[in-house]
């Protein structure tokens, strides 16, 4: 080119406004949720049997696999692992540290730091004239959770199984669980309310470890194991949608629940955690506790 001719201009793109970088930045994303979300519908969990909770705290472990599990309370699922049934199920950990049969996989539980929300001991008389406890039969982890507490405070009432979930005929004491602990807590009655994971923190400035991954110990599970992995990653970085689109409750609950109660991590600080409970129910039961296998 010769030098004497003009520089051709530049031809530049208009400037976008803050809001107009915002609103591209979004479509790009909703791309890319979009090709991920397809990518685990079309890579099936076949032929693995997978369980999980019918709970909103356990919708975000699932995204994207939704369609494949198969949801049952806690106890049947605990139940058709037992019988083999399932090759993997979302259990409540007491199944894996009373059952020397499984696998726990690493990384993803349904843990809080504090205040839970959803796991609590209703009471309508101080706690420290409980003889009797009614409990939901659905969790065992939050019996024992519950038995353990009192037990550090001297405190060693019977449990037994509760008969009805009417509110209006709910005994002095009862332990509630998941859904129905919410529905309760937001109904008109008014009890004290001890919240489990707000207790447990008290005691031991530590996680509480609900659920865990469960899966049969001696299958070939790695591809399950990569697929379970996948679908909380893509939760967790779709939890905005999962809570602005569910409609369990209303919007403001969802965000304070699945944004700050309830996490999905099992790291460092939930492993100690679940050393501890493991402590202490060795110190306060009969029955056998086994450490918890973790598999990546």
């Amino acid at each position: 080119m010769d030098d004497s001719e003009p520089l051709p201009k530049l031809r530049l793109a208009p400037a976008e406004t803050a809001d107009e970088l915002a609103r591209r930045y979004e479509r790009e994303q909703r791309a890319v949720l979009s090709v991920r979300e397809n990518v685990l519908h079309q890579e099936t969990l076949a032929p693995f049997r997978v369980g999980s909770v019918p709970y909103l705290n356990a919708v975000p472990l699932t995204r994207g696999i939704e369609d494949e599990i198969i949801l049952a309370p806690p106890a049947r699922l605990a139940e058709m692992l037992r019988k083999k049934e399932l090759d993997a199920a979302l259990v409540s950990v007491t199944e894996v540290l009373y059952n020397n049969s499984y696998n726990v996989l690493d990384g993803i539980a349904v843990a809080s730091l504090g205040e839970v929300k959803s796991v609590f001991l209703a009471h309508r008389k101080p706690i420290e004239s409980a003889t009797e406890i009614f409990c939901d039969p659905e969790s065992l982890t939050s019996v024992n959770l519950l038995r353990v507490l009192l037990a550090e405070r001297g405190l060693k009432p019977r449990f037994v199984p509760l008969p009805s979930y009417e509110a209006s005929q709910l005994p002095d004491f009862v332990l509630l669980i998941g859904n129905r602990a919410i529905d309760y807590s937001r109904g008109p009655l008014t009890p004290e309310i001890w919240d489990l994971g707000a207790a447990w923190f008290e005691l031991t400035k530590l996680p509480f470890v609900y659920a865990v991954w469960a899966l049969q110990r001696g299958l070939e599970d790695e591809v399950l194991r990569r697929k379970l992995r996948e679908a909380r990653d893509f939760g967790l970085d779709t939890l905005d949608h999962i809570i602005t689109s569910r409609d369990e409750y209303d919007l403001a609950f969802r965000k304070d629940y699945l944004g700050w109660h309830i996490h999905f991590h099992l790291g460092a600080d939930e492993k100690r955690g679940l050393a501890k409970f493991v402590e202490l129910l060795r110190r306060h039961g009969t029955e056998p506790v086994y450490d918890p296998v973790f598999v990546r």
